[in-house]
């Protein structure tokens, strides 16, 4: 029983730190282009720099 006592408030404490993250993540725009990186892994533009 002495075990849900600390594990009740420990996880209600990562609850809150992860949900802040995610807020933070939406907030600095990370999930604003989510096809692009799909898109940039077919074109390679480093091919063109090193063309002799």
């Amino acid at each position: 029983m002495d075990v849900i006592y600390w594990l009740i408030p420990s996880m209600i404490f990562v609850g809150v730190v992860l949900v802040s993250l995610l807020i933070m993540g939406v907030k600095s725009g990370q999930y604003e282009d989510l096809e692009g990186e799909g898109q940039r892994i077919l074109f390679d533009e480093d091919d063109e720099e090193f063309k002799p």
